[in-house]
């Protein structure tokens, strides 16, 4: 069977590895994976050969994005899932227990993610046919979510994380910083969750014109247009650039609430503080998610125009224009590989 790799820096192959044709895991089941998206976490592996402190050290199969089919039957919350069930997976298993955030698993130290290089050996990610997939990170799709919206769950997830560390939007004006795939699904997401008004900011046209095909959502660019101040009573940031914090505590609304939901690079960099403390707005780290994946696949059966989103679908083959092409946000938005 086929399966990409990352070596390191700019290098990236597709292996025939051995066929997985039978286990003895009784804790794992034996999936077909048949989408994997590409995330900005698998483009740094690539570009750098590390994303953030996760460098890697062995050859990485990238991908915590997927969806596919069970190859055996397996049991789900008392039920069985038989043979050909559609499925995506929950890409964490959470680390080192913390007492006192029991609710927030997925900052616990020591955890592993699919596709991930932070610890050695690599956890590998699902840009292979087949794989072993611990049976708890295993959710059955609803069945109106096909297999190529259902490899959204995952990213998808991370806004709506975003979105429940807020309070939620319900009848909220909500403001999304940064038209990457993560900010597109986090303004969707806030559309189908009943947002008052939905807007989103960046400084390309192209990925905002796609925010149009998720729902009603406005869209401002900030190369022409200044954000409007005191406006907004939720600000997801979702572009990581340290001028766009500043911009968010001027957005919020009085007692507004602020998701730092993109990374932010791990330096000093100036940002005005000023705005939030006379507003007493409160400014809130947003690392992957927990259980919202269970949320999200109801967002998906909701609202399909999400899939729009995806740009494009490559055979496997074509991983390498894949990754070129996910690179260029004015050509793309959520690229994936058809497996």
């Amino acid at each position: 069977m086929k399966a990409v790799f990352i070596n390191g820096k700019e290098d990236i192959v597709l292996k025939d590895v051995e066929e997985i044709t039978e286990h003895h895991q009784t804790d794992k089941v034996l999936m077909e994976v048949k989408y994997v998206g590409i995330c900005g976490s698998d483009l740094h592996y690539l570009a750098e050969g590390a994303s953030g402190p996760a460098v890697i050290r062995e050859p990485l199969t990238p991908g915590h994005e997927l969806s596919g089919i069970l190859l055996e039957d397996m049991t789900y919350e008392g039920t069985t899932l038989p043979k050909g069930t559609k499925v995506t997976v929950h890409p964490a298993t959470y680390g080192d227990k913390i007492e006192h955030l029991l609710d927030y698993p997925e900052v616990w130290p020591n955890g592993s993610y699919l596709g991930s290089a932070r610890y050695l050996p690599h956890k590998q990610g699902g840009m292979t046919e087949k794989m072993l997939v611990d049976k708890a990170q295993i959710l059955p799709l609803p069945e109106s979510v096909s297999l190529k919206l259902g490899a959204l769950a995952e990213p998808l997830s991370v806004g709506m994380h975003g979105i429940n560390l807020a309070g939620g939007v319900k009848d909220k004006s909500v403001l999304v910083s940064g038209a990457g795939p993560i900010g597109l699904l986090a303004a969707g997401a806030a559309y189908t969750l009943g947002a008052k008004s939905v807007t989103i900011t960046d400084m390309l046209a192209e990925p905002l014109a796609r925010a149009h095909h998720l729902g009603d959502i406005q869209t401002l660019n900030i190369k022409e247009a200044s954000v409007p101040e005191d406006s907004y009573d939720v600000v997801l940031e979702c572009s990581g650039a340290t001028p766009a914090v500043t911009t968010a505590f001027k957005a919020v609304n009085i007692g507004g609430t602020i998701i730092q939901v993109g990374n932010i690079q791990d330096k000093e960099a100036p940002i005005n503080l000023g705005p939030i403390n006379i507003k007493q707005a409160t400014y809130r780290g947003c690392y992957r998610f927990n259980s919202e994946i269970e949320d999200a696949l109801e967002v998906l059966a909701a609202n399909e125009k999400i899939g729009n989103v995806i740009t494009q679908i490559y055979d496997i083959e074509d991983f390498k224009e894949a990754f070129e092409i996910a690179v260029d946000s004015k050509l793309s938005s959520k690229v994936m590989i058809k497996l």
